[in-house]
């Protein structure tokens, strides 16, 4: 069993100002594979304090400085590549064919947009002939993440805070901390200052609202639950420190009467992956009715020819969801929506074959109407609802009938179709006929899916402060 008690504070392993053990439990077998331990706010206040004693030398160093300790760290993760995706395979149970292309590799794609982005970037603007913008550092930033995806969320904060000149107290969610633990080690050998990148383990009522409420923390940037986007926001009210939230989601994927043949395919394989644990998961596909039987069957054969195995199982298949708590939470969810819809693949109970792990059965839904639960509520896990709709107003209007707007999905031949909804649907990012986001392209949602926007330049600016400067050069 893996011992991680440690935390990295200003540039070296510490042992928790008292313990506080907390178990990590491997997904596939629901057995013990790590334990952790718990910070406490004196743990939280050394964090911080290291962070903010090494601002004013960090926030001052050259671009050049910075750009050379990035690509260092770039390297290190390259490297390590596997380590980091055995980590991830077991924390959060994600197959370890997807953790080592996916998992990881989301990784190294966010580091390499932000090392481009990085490079050009400018950090003063000139405004008039005589007045200057500069773009600073807000400062002390706590990074909170998830456990769904922890290296491509990792990466999209420590990244372009530490190249801003901001320096960090890292917080990787408690049920998959590993990755977060080794990720520190990465830091640690690139050579980062004391106290530019601190790591500490806890939860979120702990070490979380600690670092939310905490008057020395400038900036929190969370990815997670959207009801821990709302306590995480009032926590941080009273200091009055930038919030910035990468919450839940419900996409809707509109598959038109002239979409690919494969649309649907395409679209449940997409619901799936990752066990359904995406907050950009299509999981409400919204068909035209004269696709919409096709589309049900073809969705209904997915799931029913999806292998559902251990993480440590090599090929293409899904893993287990990340705990117990998911998984009973999924369970009462598909119960719900047997009462709502007509189930057409999946259920309750775990999949023929598995009788330990927290592994659910890929499920659809069909006639469903979108006032549903297994419609309106994210169910992270891997569930498809399937809506019909007739005219284009219709499937706009299902589609933005949400309180989230993360990502939604066009499948349709019709160029100018495509970019007329598109600008109408309500949500942060708008993928069509299966055409993947450049490096660099600003992820985040409109709505309970948050604020903010993470990724390349964007992802820069959101840890940047705004001066102007008058009278900066003589008329």
């Amino acid at each position: 069993m893996l011992e991680k008690r440690d935390f990295y504070i200003n540039g070296a392993w510490v042992s928790p100002a008292k313990a506080n053990d907390f178990a990590v439990t491997d997904p596939s077998t629901e057995e013990q594979c790590a334990v952790i331990s718990l910070g406490d706010k004196a743990d939280t206040d050394a964090a911080v304090a290291a962070a903010r004693t090494a601002f004013d030398s960090w926030s001052q160093t050259s671009r050049e400085e910075r750009m050379a300790l990035l690509e260092k760290l770039a390297g290190i993760y390259d490297a390590r590549q596997e380590e980091m995706a055995q980590a991830m395979s077991l924390e959060m149970g994600a197959p370890i064919d997807l953790s080592r292309a996916q998992q990881v590799g989301a990784g190294s794609w966010h580091i390499g947009g932000f090392l481009k982005a990085f490079k050009d970037f400018s950090f003063e603007k000139d405004f008039t002939a005589t007045e200057k913008t500069l773009l600073e550092p807000i400062g002390v930033c706590a990074l909170i993440t998830p456990w769904n995806w922890p290296m491509n969320q990792i990466i999209l904060k420590a990244i372009p805070a530490i190249a801003t000149g901001c320096t960090v107290i890292l917080k990787p969610s408690e049920v998959s901390p590993l990755s977060g633990h080794l990720f520190a080690e990465f830091m640690h050998e690139a050579g980062f200052p004391a106290g530019v990148f601190n790591m500490l383990h806890g939860d979120g009522p702990g070490v979380g609202s600690q670092l939310s409420s905490h008057p020395d923390v400038d900036m929190v940037s969370f990815t997670g639950s959207t009801r821990a986007g709302i306590a995480i926001s009032k926590a941080a009210a009273d200091t009055l420190k930038r919030v910035s939230l990468e919450l839940g989601g419900k996409g809707a994927n509109i598959i038109f009467e002239d979409a690919d043949a494969k649309a649907a395919k395409a679209g449940a394989i997409r619901c799936f992956r990752n066990s359904g644990q995406s907050c950009n998961a299509p999981t409400r596909m919204l068909v035209h009715k004269s696709r919409y039987n096709e589309a049900v069957e073809m969705a209904a054969d997915v799931a029913k020819n999806t292998h559902v195995g251990p993480a440590s199982e090599e090929g293409k298949h899904i893993g287990p969801v990340v705990s117990e708590v998911q998984f009973n939470k999924i369970q009462g969810l598909i119960e719900t929506g047997m009462a709502e819809a007509r189930l057409v693949a999946g259920g309750l109970g775990r999949p023929d074959g598995l009788n330990r792990g927290y592994f659910v059965k890929p499920t659809v839904f069909a006639d469903v109407t979108n006032d549903m639960t297994v419609a309106q509520e994210e169910i992270f896990g891997p569930v498809l609802s399937i809506i019909p709709f007739e005219t284009e107003e219709e499937a706009i209007a299902i589609a933005n009938d949400t309180p989230y707007g993360l990502t939604n999905y066009i499948q349709t031949q019709d160029d100018e179709l495509r970019r007329r909804v598109a600008r109408r649907l309500r949500s942060g990012m708008v993928e069509t006929n299966g055409v993947g986001f450049a490096q660099g392209s600003p992820f985040g949602g409109y709505k309970q899916s948050g604020n903010g926007r993470e990724g390349g330049v964007f992802g820069l600016e959101e840890f940047l402060e705004v001066k102007a400067v008058s009278g900066w050069a003589a008329e």
